[in-house]
């Protein structure tokens, strides 16, 4: 194999391929980036067995072959080289070594046959739909601050996608809780998407898809079984295993009957809220919020830090209440309020609180409330 690759696009496509790969791996050849060179085209693919990313990038192949070589020392090894330069590759007769040259530097390289290099396959993907890369970047956006970290309860280590209705619209559907909150956004259903099964898209395969979708303004091609999803844009592809789970019935959680209306200028609330938390202990994170007629008490104390109090106006004419929350929770679901103004529909201090943006109801989030 012999090729020449400019840096700055050997950069990119590495810097994507290279976060799949796992730092630390059992299996030797997982800690490989696979460079599978063709006619005038390069693509770069890495995998840990569950998800799998494959990127192609432009390059002038002066003999075609493919080899495998360790990820994060390739791409440590260009993010350090100087701006502008050609990285040439090439592997002799002893496919066990890969020469990288770039200016007067050389490096060598072992590789692993590339043969080895395992293969995401697993029959096909019926159900295939397309997606504004705006769209999907919403869904993922607004939800996936709720995705639970917690180990032992899989099935919502993820954001679950689903086709349903919604006041008699069909709707493309992405939800996510850790069990303390829950996160739902919806938009039209895309054409195609109709009969798609449930399915439960994993924490890293969500990180690792917004990067790309950082990067591009193309429509994205997603494809899906009850067991794999695949997205299609740009030179990437990104192929996933799904959670094997069945996500719990989310729509139990969300209250109908709440009847105190509490609306606030979000920025300010969020500003007050994250000022008077600095007094809340580090364990609980509770903040109080006090309402009464035209008027949000909000406050904090910690028997080491002492108390804070602050008032900013509201629009609520129901009657009194008082109700506790983690504020990191509260600044969360702020901070995914693009509109001035956030409601809060709340029934008592023990019961769940939905919260949406005044202006838009496309997403709701429904927050369980703390003691304080």
């Amino acid at each position: 194999m012999k090729l020449t690759i400019e840096r700055a696009a050997l950069l990119k496509g590495l810097a994507h391929i290279q976060s799949v790969v796992e730092r630390r791996n059992t299996i030797p050849i997982l800690a490989n980036v696979l460079i599978d060179a063709g006619k005038d085209k390069v693509s770069l693919s890495a995998t840990d067995m569950d998800l799998a990313i494959v990127e192609s990038v432009a390059g002038q192949v002066a003999k075609a072959g493919t080899v495998t070589v360790p990820a994060h020392t390739l791409y440590d090894i260009v993010r350090k080289l100087p701006d502008g330069s050609q990285i040439g590759f090439e592997t002799a007769g002893d496919k066990g070594q890969v020469t990288l040259r770039a200016g007067r530097s050389s490096f060598t390289l072992s590789a692993l046959p590339a043969e080895d290099f395992p293969k995401m396959s697993g029959g096909e993907l019926p159900h295939k739909f397309e997606l504004a890369a705006g769209d999907l970047r919403n869904l993922i956006d607004r939800t996936r601050f709720a995705i639970s970290l917690e180990e032992t309860r899989y099935y919502l280590n993820g954001i679950y996608i689903h086709a349903t209705q919604s006041s008699g619209v069909k709707v493309l559907r992405a939800v996510a809780t850790d069990g303390h909150r829950l996160a739902r956004m919806e938009m039209p259903l895309p054409a195609g998407a109709e009969n798609i099964p449930g399915v439960i898209l994993p924490r890293k395969t969500i990180m690792e898809l917004r990067k790309l979708l950082d990067e591009t303004q193309s429509a994205i091609q997603v494809a899906l079984s009850d067991t794999r999803v695949r997205f299609a844009f740009d030179d990437a592809v990104l192929t996933s295993k799904l959670i094997d789970g069945t996500f719990p019935d989310y729509e139990r959680v969300i209250p109908t009957g709440n009847d105190k209306v509490l609306e606030v200028d979000c920025k300010t609330f969020a500003e007050a809220v994250d000022r008077v938390a600095t007094i809340a202990t580090e364990k609980t994170r509770a903040v109080k919020l006090a309402v009464q007629r035209g008027q949000l008490t909000i406050s904090a104390t910690s028997p080491d830090a002492g108390s804070a109090i602050e008032e900013i106006e509201a629009r609520y004419t129901g009657t009194a209440i008082e109700i506790g929350f983690n504020a990191r929770y509260l600044l969360d679901i702020a901070q995914q309020i693009e509109g001035d103004g956030a409601r809060f529909t709340m029934a008592d201090a023990a019961s769940p609180t939905v919260v949406q943006d005044a202006a838009d109801q496309s997403a709701l989030y429904v927050l369980m409330p703390m003691r304080v």
